[in-house]
């Protein structure tokens, strides 16, 4: 384990598991890193104003946040939508702290920035957050829906700002009609690496796709708030995690020796997110991969290395892995390093071990894949493939003890035997059920260490 830090940066510790020995001829080579962040400079400052921080408490790092809420007609059906979100936006603001950079848009078929609407951001303090709730009050639904142009009008805030962590909040409730897919995909093209944004869906008449693909581009969180009154507390909950983010633009770099090859990088926990075409060159046989921001908290990644096969005793460095932070210069500083090793044996035992955490982890990411191809199954009319794939994730689910996503497989259907994944599509289910399971299927459960 390498630890590396320095004021006011988090401290990033690198963790590596893996079975590293191979038979002879053998090539593949896996490793789960665990990447820990904890205690940077400014966790002081941590607490909103608006929720009772200590006058003088020590400023966190400079951020901008721009919160884009749905405006569209469909919003006020039933009108406890939109009353919903004027509520959940005015709690987020309430929940940042004193000295970020923030703004409002309100998203039709275009975007208009609401708060404070003069083509820049409002810094938070008592006065412009009771503005900020003063302005909310006009909010009113009508129009179509485009969310690449509330997206493109977010990054043209942010990018305004001189802050060093930019973060999105983006809230809708139906199907992205008013533009097309191609030009929400320009967008997202184009904001991917400026900032990061978690996206709710609320009610169940949005895609889950759309939503899922703005999250994963953006390295940030996605979820399904079925019902209105349930938004304050999911925005409170975004907002503060956005506040105790310290660090932005964090990269996994990987560098493999001449003959290896990267075959994989997946994050792997919190939730399961493939990396591997996101690489971008960064010297010699190394690449980076984009992890976003970071406050105190763990993740896991699973990294797969194809190797020249080689002799009994022979062993080999597969890959060094190090967290890199970019700096003004064009330089960067590295946070964090960990080694995958690769070392080939005669001994049977030794060689055929599976690493309990790249087990459970290759177990989570086919859970996930199970749960959707099951649904899309099933959406398809196929119920033979639906049965079969959803028994699959039961199964799974079961067996690493995902107790989450047990409960939402329950919901979808009549598990018979869970050991062996025998299941019975239930005749009817809830829309809210199934976009839950299907939003949330990527949510992993921590290997027991």
């Amino acid at each position: 384990m390498a630890t590396f830090s320095k004021p006011d940066v988090p401290q990033f510790s690198v963790d590596v598991y893996q079975n590293e020995f191979l038979p002879e001829g053998g090539r593949e080579v896996n490793a789960v890193v665990t990447v820990t962040s904890t205690g940077g400079g400014t966790s002081g400052g941590r607490g909103p104003a608006g929720a009772g921080a200590a006058p003088g408490a020590a400023a966190g790092p400079s951020a901008g946040v721009v919160i884009m809420v749905d405006c569209s007609g469909s919003m006020e059906y039933p009108p406890t939508k939109m009353r919903g979100a004027r509520e959940a936006t005015a709690v987020a603001v309430d929940a940042l702290r004193d000295g970020v950079s923030f703004a409002i848009v309100a998203g039709t078929h275009t975007a208009r920035e609401i708060y404070p609407g003069n083509g820049g951001l409002a810094v938070a303090d008592a006065a412009t957050r009771a503005q900020a709730k003063q302005a909310l009050r006009k909010l009113s639904a009508g129009g179509g829906t485009a969310i690449g142009t509330w997206l493109k009008l977010a990054d043209r805030l942010l990018s305004g700002a001189e802050v060093s962590i930019r973060h999105g909040i983006l809230l809708t409730d139906g199907r992205n009609e008013h533009e097309k897919p191609e030009d929400l995909r320009a967008a997202l093209d184009a904001c991917a690496g400026r900032f990061t944004c978690d996206a709710r869906g609320v009610g169940t008449d949005w895609e889950v796709k759309e939503l899922t693909g703005i999250a994963s581009a953006l390295l940030g969180s996605v979820d399904i708030v079925a019902d209105p009154g349930g938004l304050a507390a999911d925005f409170r909950s975004m907002m503060e995690n956005a506040m105790g983010k310290e660090v932005a633009d964090v990269a996994l770099r990987l560098w493999t020796p001449q003959g290896a090859e990267l075959v994989f990088v997946k994050q792997v926990a919190p939730t399961v997110e493939d990396l591997t075409a996101r690489r971008t060159e960064a010297g010699p046989r190394a690449g980076d991969y984009p992890t976003g921001s970071w406050g105190d908290e763990s993740r896991d990644y699973h990294v797969q290395v194809r190797v020249p096969a080689a002799g009994i005793g022979q062993e080999m460095l597969a890959a060094r892995l190090s967290l890199v932070l970019p700096r003004p210069d064009g330089t960067s500083q590295v946070l964090g390093q960990g080694l995958i090793r690769a070392v080939w044996t005669d001994e049977l035992a030794v060689s055929t071990r599976i690493s309990p955490q790249v087990a459970h982890y290759t177990g989570q990411a086919e859970l996930a894949q199970a749960i959707q191809q099951g649904l899309e199954a099933r959406k398809a009319g196929d119920m033979d493939a639906a049965t079969a794939k959803l028994g699959r994730a039961v199964q799974l689910a079961n067996a690493s003890g995902n107790a989450d996503t047990a409960k939402l497989l329950a919901k979808v259907v009549d598990v018979v035997d869970a050991a062996s994944g025998t299941v019975r599509l239930k005749a009817k289910v809830a829309d809210a059920d199934e976009m839950t399971l299907e939003t949330r299927s990527t949510k992993t459960v921590r290997v027991k260490k």
